[in-house]
């Protein structure tokens, strides 16, 4: 009894020890999801507000999940290679020509361009398949283009600087930049794809040249970042390029599955103040475990092994705890931000009960995704933070949207208010 007493005091006592270690990290992780859940229902509350654009632009709703996600695909992506260089030594705060801060930012810019385009053009063709009539594809591209672009240039400005100030100050930089980047992704593009939206409705005759020209200079950028002479850009491009096109398209699907439930959506504006912070909470989750073990598997800490090892297993455990506090958060605040600007909502225990299901069954689903795409990309010898990223958060934009959807249809939500 002793022995068996002790053998299991051993690993307990290990685990223990790990979670007191890793204080400090667990802290700042809270408190990043916290900042960007809370920056979220802004990017909620734009969304809501873009109503009239949604109901006015048949099939925009397909693209949005896809454009907000894309940003925190790509610069989710750096601050996690941000992550590994501090950890690994090799993380300089300069500019220089060629650095390991400059190359990365750049490979980055020349991904925003390449799957901008891209975006506009495979929303058309999933629209149009799967949503009935929509927006010409000359639209599509346009607010694509130059929504991403606009929002990628915050988006970007802040990954850099976040990683900047985590060097400084020796924040762990694979807790704080998934939810930190996501959010700042979600409330930079939203308003980026809404003013792009506006042009298009207002100037429907400038939509074709603006594209042309558009969708011109994003080829040139892409093949320049392809063919470029910087051995880690070239990298970077080559192995992210298809994995975010890819991403991209499970990204549009998701906003097939919103786009047939739109009405409803609209009717209940509660809900769509959900969206972002609730997707950006599964995928932040699933961003955080995905950089973890990512670091993990380059430092040597953990094996690339089929199922998970004790070490990998506190940091599966560790992610339900931030889920379980912060679903209950988004569904309170989401509910909050709809009464106190008069719009109609299920209820305040309905709008938690849907977030906390939705939200356990999303994260059970995302630590699989972050520890198989890590562990899988790894044994390909692949770098697995230029895949675990935008592997896991398209499929839990996917995934994720399903559960919201489907939670909401189980519960039965009617407006109040």
């Amino acid at each position: 009894m002793a022995r068996a007493s002790d053998a299991l005091g051993r690993p307990l006592g290990r685990i223990v020890g790990y979670l007191r270690s890793e204080r400090r990290t667990l802290t700042q992780g809270f408190v990043a999801l916290f900042i960007s859940s809370g920056g979220d229902l802004l990017a909620g509350l734009a969304l809501s507000f873009m109503d009239h654009q949604l109901r006015v632009l048949p099939g925009l709703i397909v693209l949005i999940p896809a454009a907000i996600g894309m940003r925190g695909n790509i610069f989710g992506a750096l601050g996690s290679r941000f992550g590994t260089g501090i950890n690994a030594g090799t993380f300089e705060p300069s500019v220089r020509k060629r650095g390991f801060v400059r190359s990365n930012a750049l490979g980055a810019w020349y991904l925003t361009l390449a799957t901008c385009l891209y975006l506009g053009l495979a929303a058309h063709a999933v629209a149009t398949a799967f949503a009935g009539p929509t927006i010409s594809i000359a639209d599509f591209v346009t607010i694509s283009i130059v929504g991403g672009v606009l929002g990628s240039v915050v988006v970007g400005t802040s990954s850099v600087g976040i990683a900047v100030l985590s060097h400084r100050r020796r924040w762990d930089l694979d807790s704080v930049s998934a939810p930190l980047v996501t959010a700042i992704g979600d409330i930079a593009t939203l308003p980026a794809l809404w003013i792009a939206a506006i042009f298009v409705q207002r100037f429907p005759g400038a939509s074709p040249t603006v594209a042309v020209l558009a969708s011109a200079l994003c080829l040139i950028e892409t093949v320049r970042g392809l063919r470029t002479r910087d051995a880690l850009v070239r990298r970077i491009v080559r192995e992210s390029i298809v994995v975010l096109f890819i991403a991209g398209t499970i990204d549009l699907f998701a906003g097939t599955i919103v786009d047939a439930r739109l009405d409803h959506f609209l009717a209940v504006p509660a809900l769509l103040i959900l969206v972002p912070p609730f997707l950006e909470d599964t995928n932040a989750l699933s961003g955080i475990l995905a950089s973890r073990l990512g670091s993990k598997l380059h430092l040597g800490s953990i094996e690339p092994r089929p199922f998970p090892e004790g070490l990998a297993w506190v940091d599966i455990g560790v992610n339900f705890l931030f889920a379980l506090s912060v679903f209950f958060m988004v569904g309170f605040s989401a509910n909050l931000v709809a009464v106190a600007t008069g719009q109609g909502t299920p209820g305040f225990w309905t709008m938690i009960q849907i977030s906390l299901i939705a939200g356990f069954l999303a994260t059970c689903a995302s630590c699989a995704v972050a520890y198989y795409s890590a562990v899988a990309t790894f044994r390909f010898g692949w770098d697995p933070d230029n895949h675990t990223i935008p592997i896991s958060s398209a499929v839990m934009d996917l995934v994720g949207t399903l559960c919201l959807v489907l939670v909401i249809l189980a519960v039965g939500v009617q407006a109040h208010g």
